[in-house]
């Protein structure tokens, strides 16, 4: 598995001593919406750092990860559940206000005309296997104003989606957190525009985008572990305000969000790689914290994701969705969840007050 390999080679390089805050920092040329807001935060050795909750990679558990036997084994190889693709692309050339998902974490969103990208994941990963294919061909994205990317993790960085899509939208700007525009524009000419937690990008159209925490990491390599920021995306228009939520385990940024941000008509979130707890919830939520993180936040509508592409951790592939229907029956979601197949529309006009 290539996070756990990944986890691995983290740990022999690592830096010596348990994660504190140490300083904050923060792009000086945008503003930041939390009172009082030090900045984003940085441990003894200047490394980004979630502050409740620093992630920590120990050897001894990811050895344990790796060789411990699944106690959902069986049921993860009874498991034929696949996710269901709509090979359909008349949704991009229609302007109405909309969501697609176009697998694991990736995204489309079309906003008062204004077409955004979310983490592009066209391809395959090393090692880990592929199990859904597009709903559309990456060539069709021609006219994207903005791509965003949560953090530099290869499922949702994909240097090829984002050479693609550079080559086809060279219009397009780039969205990120702070130092991952060192990495991407090695890639790409496009410009890449980086804030730190709680900042606004300057933006030029009637769209407001603010960087917002998660419980998360983020490295490429065995030596660059927390040297750029992650992060999810408040995406705002006068009509609609969109919550996308990264890779996140459980914590207190949910509340502060949902003070920030009293009125949100959509929240995705993922509800993925879970399994075991033990060792993945830092990393992220399951289905139980994800709808608790969407009740925090007050939305409309939970779109859950980052299931059914990639087979990424203990559970199986199949059970994100049957747990989520199964709250939703028992009117644990506190609003109206939309189970999405891949390349379906979710109409964000049709689906207002």
């Amino acid at each position: 598995m290539l996070t756990t390999l990944f986890l691995i080679l983290k740990w022999f390089f690592r830096r010596k001593g348990k994660p504190v805050v140490k300083s904050h920092t923060f792009n000086p040329g945008l503003p930041t919406i939390k009172p009082d807001w030090k900045g984003t935060p940085l441990d003894q050795n200047g490394l980004f750092i979630y502050e409740e909750q620093p992630t920590v990679n120990r050897m001894g558990d990811v050895v344990k990860f790796m060789f411990q036997r699944n106690p959902q084994r069986a049921l993860k190889k009874a498991d034929t559940w696949r996710i269901t693709v709509r090979r359909n692309a008349d949704w991009i050339d229609d302007p109405s206000d909309k969501i697609v998902w176009l697998g694991h974490a990736s995204f489309f969103l079309q906003l008062s005309g204004i077409s955004i990208l979310i983490d592009p994941m066209f391809g395959k990963l090393p090692i880990v296997r592929r199990y859904s294919v597009l709903p559309v061909s990456p060539d069709k994205f021609s006219d994207i104003n903005y791509i965003l990317i949560s953090h530099a993790h290869y499922d949702h960085c994909d240097k090829n989606s984002i050479k693609l899509l550079s080559k086809r939208n060279p219009q397009a700007k780039i969205l990120a957190g702070l130092q991952l525009n060192r990495l991407i524009s090695q890639w790409v000419k496009n410009p890449v525009l980086t804030a730190g937690w709680y900042q606004q990008y300057n933006l030029t159209n009637d769209l407001t985008i603010t960087f917002l925490p998660t419980r998360h990491w983020a490295n490429r390599s065995p030596f660059d572990g927390n040297t750029s920021l992650w992060g999810s995306f408040m995406i705002q228009t006068d009509a609609q305000c969109i919550y996308y939520g990264g890779d996140s385990g459980h914590g207190s940024h949910y509340k502060d969000i949902a003070s920030l941000f009293p009125k949100v008509d959509v929240a995705l979130i993922g509800a993925d790689a879970y399994a075991p707890a033990w060792f993945m919830a830092q990393h992220h939520q399951d289905p139980y914290d994800a709808v608790k993180a969407f009740n925090i936040i007050g939305a409309r509508y939970l779109i859950p994701f980052h299931y059914g592409t990639f087979d990424s951790a203990d559970e199986p592939m199949g059970e994100p969705e049957q747990i989520l229907k199964e709250l939703d029956k028992k009117g644990n979601i506190n609003g109206r969840l939309k189970i999405l197949e891949l390349g379906e529309v979710f109409s964000l006009e049709q689906n207002e007050p």
